[in-house]
C-alpha cells in the first residue's frame, strides 16, 4: 500500500506544513493552524470529487506502456497541481478579465477576493466546457452497442442498443446544450456558453479522432522478416504516440473534473496558496490511486466499480450543464457525494455478483 501512496502522504504532509508555515508568516500561530486544516478539507474535498475520476484514468493507464504510465504519475502531477490547479485559473481570469498575467499573478495573492470574483465571472464557460467533455465520456461509454456486462440493466441495456446509431451521444449533448443555453443562460452569456460547450465536444472528438489513427496494425501470417522488424518498429512508434494522446486525454479529463472545483475552493478560502496547497494533495492521491487500482487489477475485480464511475461522472457533467444557469448552485460536498455513492454502490454489487458466481460455481460442482 505504501508503494502507491506513500509518496502521495509525504507530498500531503508538505503541503499541509506549507500551508501552516504560510498562516504563520502572515498572521499568527492560530492563522496557521486554521489554513493547515483548510487545506486537509480541501484535499478531502478534491478526493471525494475526484475518486470516479481516477476509476476512468486507470481504464486508460490499463492500455499505456509502463514509460507513460511512469510520465502520468510524475509529468502528470505536475501539470495536474501547476497548470491546471494554478496557472489554467489565472489564463482563464486573464481572458475573461481583459488583464495581464502580471496583474492576475498580483491580485491572486495580494486581492483574492476579487480574484475569485473574475474567476467567478468565467463559470459558465467552465460549466460548458467541462458538462460537454464529460457528457461525451458518460455517453461513450454506454452507447456502446458491443457492451454485454451491464450494472443497471434495464437502462443500460437499452443505452448499448441506441449505440448502434452513428455518433448518437454526439447528437445528445449537442441537443442538451442548445436547449440548455436557450432556456436557462442569460441572454448575454449564451454565446459564451455556446462557444466554450461546443469546444468541450470539439476537443473530445478530435483526441478520439487522433487516438483512432494510432490503433497498432494487425499481425497477419506469413510475413517475411523484414516486413516484420518493420512491423514491431511501427507498433512501437505507434504505442509511443498513441500513449500521448491517451495522456493528453487524461490531462484534459483532469481539467474538467478540477476547474469547478477550483472555484468552488474559493467559498471555503481566499488564499490562494492554501487553496494550490489543499488541490495539489487531492490530485497526487488521484494519481496515486488510479495506479493503484490498475496495478491491483481492482477493475477486473469489481466488474461494476467502472459503472459506477461513469454514472458519477454523468451525474457530475448534468450538474455542471444545469449550473450553467446562475441561479441553480449545488454545492461541491453534493456532487462529491454523488459520484462517491454511485462508486459505493458498484462495489457492493460487484461483491454481491462475485458471490453469486462463487455459489454458482459450486453448485455445479456438486451436482457434477
Amino acid at each position: 500500500m505504501f508503494k502507491h501512496f506513500g509518496f502521495g502522504i509525504i507530498f500531503s504532509i508538505l503541503c499541509i506544513i506549507g500551508a501552516g508555515v504560510y498562516g504563520f508568516v502572515t498572521g499568527d500561530v492560530a492563522t496557521a493552524a486554521q489554513f493547515a486544516f483548510i487545506a486537509i478539507v480541501l484535499g478531502v474535498m478534491e478526493v471525494s470529487l475526484s475518486f470516479d475520476n481516477a476509476v476512468v484514468n486507470a481504464k486508460v493507464l490499463t492500455g499505456m506502456d509502463l514509460v507513460w504510465r511512469h510520465r502520468f504519475l510524475t509529468w502528470g502531477i505536475a501539470i495536474a497541481v501547476v497548470g491546471m490547479r494554478f496557472v489554467f485559473p489565472i489564463l482563464i481570469v486573464m481572458a475573461t478579465a481583459s488583464l495581464g498575467f502580471t496583474e492576475v499573478v498580483s491580485l491572486a495573492f495580494n486581492n483574492p477576493t476579487e480574484y475569485s470574483e473574475h474567476l467567478e465571472e468565467a463559470h459558465v464557460l467552465i460549466s460548458a466546457f467541462g458538462g460537454t467533455f464529460l457528457g461525451l465520456v458518460f455517453l461513450h461509454y454506454f452507447f456502446d452497442k458491443t457492451k454485454d456486462v451491464h450494472w443497471i440493466g434495464p437502462i443500460e441495456r437499452r443505452l448499448a442498443r441506441a449505440g448502434n446509431l452513428d455518433k448518437v451521444e454526439v447528437s445528445v449533448i449537442l441537443t442538451a446544450l442548445l436547449a440548455l443555453v436557450a432556456l436557462t443562460v442569460a441572454p448575454a452569456e449564451k454565446y459564451s456558453a455556446l462557444l466554450a460547450g461546443g469546444l468541450g465536444i470539439l476537443t473530445y472528438l478530435l483526441v478520439k479522432a487522433l487516438a483512432g489513427m494510432f490503433e497498432p496494425p494487425e499481425d497477419e501470417e506469413g510475413e517475411e522478416a523484414d516486413t516484420r522488424r518493420a512491423k514491431v518498429k511501427a507498433v512501437s512508434e505507434t504505442a509511443t504516440k498513441a500513449g500521448a494522446l491517451s495522456f493528453l486525454y487524461l490531462e484534459v479529463l483532469d481539467a474538467s473534473f478540477s476547474l469547478d472545483g477550483v472555484i468552488g475552493a474559493f467559498a471555503i478560502s481566499k488564499e490562494v496558496v492554501v487553496i494550490a496547497a489543499g488541490l495539489a494533495i487531492g490530485a497526487v492521491f488521484v494519481r496515486s490511486m488510479t495506479l493503484w487500482l490498475v496495478e491491483t487489477g481492482t477493475l477486473t475485480e469489481y466488474r461494476f466499480l467502472e459503472h459506477g464511475a461513469h454514472w458519477g461522472i454523468g451525474a457530475l457533467a448534468i450538474i455542471m450543464l444545469l449550473s450553467m444557469n446562475r441561479a441553480v448552485h449545488i454545492p461541491e460536498l453534493i456532487t462529491g457525494l454523488i459520484g462517491l455513492g454511485f462508486i459505493i454502490a458498484a462495489v457492493m454489487w460487484s461483491v454481491r455478483a462475485n458471490k453469486s458466481d462463487r455459489d454458482g460455481e459450486s453448485s455445479h460442482a456438486r451436482l457434477s
